[in-house]
C-alpha cells in the first residue's frame, strides 16, 4: 500500500472507543477505534500542545482534556472559542493484523 507506514500496534491493541498514542517515523499519532473503524490524528492539540490521547472520544471527535477543544477525526478541524489551525489526520488501514497509517494531504479524502 503506497505511502502507508507500519505502526507498532496491532488492530487488537486499540479497543472500541479507545485512544492510543503511537510513533511512526518520529511523528506521534493518536489512533482511535470508533465502531471498528480506525482514525488517526496528530497527537498534540494545536491550542496548547496537550496530549490528545488523554482526551475523551465522542463519536468521531476527541475532546481535549486540557482546555476542551474538540477535534474532528475525519477533517482535523477544531471546535473551540478561538480559531485553531487544523490538525494533521491519517488514513488508517489494517494489514495482516497491524495498523498502518498514511498522512492525508487533503481533508476531503476519506
Amino acid at each position: 500500500m503506497e505511502g502507508f507506514k507500519k505502526t507498532n500496534l496491532k488492530a487488537s491493541d486499540v479497543k472500541e472507543r479507545q485512544l492510543v498514542k503511537t510513533e511512526v517515523d518520529g511523528e506521534e499519532i493518536v489512533i482511535a477505534n470508533v465502531k471498528g473503524k480506525f482514525y488517526g490524528i496528530y497527537a498534540y492539540c494545536k491550542h496548547e500542545e496537550w496530549d490528545l490521547s488523554e482526551g475523551e472520544l465522542i463519536d468521531t471527535k476527541i475532546k481535549c482534556a486540557g482546555h476542551g477543544s474538540i477535534w474532528d477525526l475525519e477533517t482535523g478541524k477544531a471546535e473551540f472559542v478561538e480559531p485553531l489551525e487544523d490538525e494533521p489526520i491519517y488514513e488508517v488501514k489494517v494489514i495482516n493484523g497491524y495498523l498502518y497509517v498514511r498522512r492525508k494531504t487533503n481533508v476531503t479524502e476519506k
